[in-house]
């Protein structure tokens, strides 16, 4: 992206990264080993859930209430698929820009590659390629893939692990609306038909990255993300104890899951959705492949009804998740006046 950096990338002082940052106290790690012996019950007042999925349970409450984000390893995807994706995303982005530009997305579609996306009206250090496996068409988003011809087995692996990263998704879920003393399937109804999506990252190295951000402080504003990264390192996330930023260690074969700003209207503010950026490296290239685990576009997003009472009467008014998901992504193509819409506009005073 060249020596002289362009002044859309330049953070504003106070959302700089320091040169140093801290990863003491880091996010929960949790074993969902307990899964590959004991199925996940289908109500939490089963009196005959094994010990080690009571416990896998509290620990999932715990990291979302604490934290919003947690860590999870020996989580069933296998490791061949995902040194093959993390494979053809490199090749991909290696491709000259010409290349990559021929599957650009656009604000009718926007599936494929982007390499000017904007979080909270600043530009991205980053680069990105957006896929899903259901491609769908509303009268305000139309979603269709757009594949590029190299690499030649780019669509087949990355086909193969959104199903291998989708199934973890269920069960992640699953356990979070146990953790709510909600049915397990509770949450899972609201995602047939799911506009959930993938996104393969590239952040270059960056002789500025005391400036700039691979992305901007922000909150997902989804159901649920569940990325892979690299050993390079970037993600910081704001500790809810004290608001200072830390630092997320990479540990090899695991993901990182956080909460999306639906889970948390859906609590009624029990979980939260936590802010988070990216950090570029001077040095290295970093790639990360989230999935942006979300809802239906015709889901209406609301407190539920089993978590709020008179005692804790719901806090936000209801909203269509499509055409927030839509206003959210229109405003990556341009540089806002004003700030995006975000969950608070939905708070009842």
């Amino acid at each position: 992206m060249g020596l002289q950096i362009d002044p859309a990338f330049v953070q504003a002082a106070e959302h700089r990264p320091k040169s140093t940052i801290s990863d003491a106290g880091s996010i929960p790690l949790i074993d969902l080993s307990p899964l590959l012996h004991h199925q996940i019950p289908s109500d939490p007042s089963d009196p005959a859930i094994a010990d080690e999925i009571s416990n896998l349970i509290a620990q999932i409450g715990e990291a979302c209430k604490d934290w919003g984000f947690f860590q999870v390893v020996n989580h069933g995807v296998e490791m061949e698929l995902l040194e093959k994706v993390e494979a053809v995303t490199k090749e991909f982005f290696a491709l000259p820009a010409e290349e990559k530009r021929k599957v650009k997305r656009g604000e009718v579609n926007p599936m494929g590659y982007y390499d000017a996306e904007h979080t909270k009206n600043v530009r991205d250090w980053k680069e990105v390629f957006d896929f899903s496996v259901t491609e769908w068409v509303t009268p305000s988003l139309r979603l269709e893939n757009q594949w590029p011809e190299n690499p030649p087995e780019m669509r087949v692996v990355c086909e193969k692990y959104y199903i291998g990263v989708e199934k973890l998704g269920y069960k992640l879920l699953e356990l979070i609306s146990l953790s709510l003393n909600l049915a397990a399937k509770h949450l899972s109804a609201f995602y047939e038909d799911s506009n959930s999506y993938i996104r393969l990252n590239h952040y270059s190295p960056c002789n500025s990255p005391d400036l700039v951000l691979g992305v901007g402080h922000h909150k997902d504003c989804g159901g649920l993300t569940v990325l892979f990264q690299d050993e390079v390192g970037g993600l910081d996330i704001k500790r809810k104890t004290d608001g200072e930023w830390i630092r997320v260690k990479p540990i090899h074969n695991s993901f990182i899951v956080n909460l999306g700003d639906i889970i948390q209207v859906w609590s009624n503010d029990k979980y939260e959705s936590v802010e988070h950026r990216v950090s570029v490296n001077s040095e290295k290239d970093r790639y990360s492949i989230p999935l942006f685990f979300n809802p239906a576009s015709s889901t209406n997003v609301k407190p539920l009804e089993e978590l709020v009472s008179e005692d804790n009467p719901p806090k936000y008014h209801e909203y269509n998740w499509g055409h927030f998901y839509k206003t959210r992504k229109d405003s990556n193509f341009q540089k806002l006046e004003k700030e995006n819409i975000q969950i608070y506009h939905f708070k009842r005073v």
